[in-house]
């Protein structure tokens, strides 16, 4: 996944978690969620048509889908008023194809940061499937994790990469998996708490 795209990644799930706790209206978050989307249903789909049967290409270009179809499913269930439960069914398979896209980077691609990207993203999208699929009162706490997910998975390696200082290394993979860790420990007390101060939706 790019810089640029990576950062709105970021944007779209910090915008979303906010969503969950309270502080904007599905119809508010909608626009950036068509833009992300649309982004990254676009890009991958040019990317694969111009890979010339490069499969390096289109294996990084298949995972964008994942995302961008969540994010367009995401504006249309808020704009629309749709049942969430078939995008949390989706979010099931997304978190089930993250841990092979994170088993690929970390074992064959040598790539063990953006392993541990694709399992904290596994992790938000399998909440997401207890959240809408199986009606799990967890939205505060989804929310919570989906917000500081995208500054540590999305807007802080995206400025990082931007900057040129980004490795692909065993250190920044350490770093990224430290602060999911701390995220998961003191995510529900934190969720708690921000979701006292959320404003209810108008």
């Amino acid at each position: 996944m790019g810089s640029v795209g990576l950062l709105y990644v970021g944007a779209i799930l910090f915008i979303n978690g906010v969503m969950l706790l309270g502080h904007i209206s599905g119809k508010g978050s909608a626009p950036l969620n068509f833009f992300v989307g649309g982004v990254q249903v676009f890009t991958p789909t040019y990317l694969i048509v111009t890979a010339g049967g490069d499969m390096s290409v289109i294996y990084g270009a298949a995972g964008l889908y994942l995302f961008g179809f969540t994010y367009i499913w995401v504006g249309l269930n808020n704009v629309l008023g749709w049942d969430g439960r078939g995008l949390g069914w989706f979010s099931l398979f997304v978190a089930v194809a993250a841990v092979g896209f994170a088993a690929y980077d970390a074992l064959v691609g040598d790539n063990l940061p953006s392993a541990v990207l694709w399992i904290m993203w596994g992790i938000l999208w399998f909440m997401f499937f207890l959240l809408l699929a199986l009606d799990k009162d967890i939205g505060a706490m989804t929310g919570w994790v989906a917000a500081v997910e995208g500054i540590v998975t999305g807007l802080i390696p995206a400025m990082l990469m931007l900057m040129g200082f980004w490795q692909a290394n065993a250190l920044f993979a350490i770093i990224l998996a430290v602060v999911a860790a701390i995220m998961l420990i003191t995510m529900i007390p934190a969720s708690k708490a921000i979701s006292a101060m959320a404003k209810p939706e108008e």
